[in-house]
């Protein structure tokens, strides 16, 4: 009997590794939607993140239909955007930006490096804003309509496919 119960804590760790190793190409059921999709911007103002462009706010997000991009120079997914938001930007769409948590140096680096497609970053620090706006994660993609209303959210890196696909709910955002 006391053998068998030695057996015990191999045989949990055995099933725990089974119940991981089966969980984890699975991945989450699903992506986390922001529950502001067709609401208003909620109330923001942000201060520039790099000198030489202006800060951000929900005011300043209405008369046109714009995409808000929130980004970070240290994420990887945003530098592998980057083409892609140049041909939106050539394409005619206004890009406004959120830097979080990031410094004023890093994003002007980042700029250098990938381009800049933004026409406004506002500095968001701590990521309030962020998560005000229901964004889960960097990059993600918001269309936001005429009167400052979230029309659509992108998440994850906009990849070639995708550059129709908003263009298209930019125009329906008019």
């Amino acid at each position: 009997m006391t053998r068998r119960i030695l057996w015990v804590p191999l045989l949990a760790f055995v099933v725990l590794a089974a119940l991981f190793a089966w969980a984890l190409p699975h991945g989450p059921q699903g992506q986390v939607r922001s529950r502001l999709i067709g609401k208003p911007l909620p109330a923001f103002t942000l201060a520039p993140a790099v000198p030489g462009k202006p800060g951000l706010s929900n005011t300043g997000l209405r008369g046109q239909p714009r995409l808000l991009n929130v980004f970070a120079s240290w994420c990887v997914p945003c530098a592998a955007e980057a083409p892609q938001l140049a041909k939106l930007r050539a394409a005619g769409a206004t890009i406004d930006a959120i830097a979080i948590r990031d410094t004023p140096a890093e994003i002007a680096r980042f700029l250098a490096d990938y381009g800049d497609p933004y026409a406004a970053i506002g500095d968001d620090k701590a990521s309030a804003v962020q998560l005000a706006l229901g964004s889960s994660g960097v990059p993600e993609t918001f269309v936001i309509d005429g009167q400052g209303r979230i029309a659509h959210q992108h998440i994850g890196a906009i990849r070639d496919e995708d550059v129709p696909v908003l263009l298209a709910k930019l125009k329906e955002a008019e």
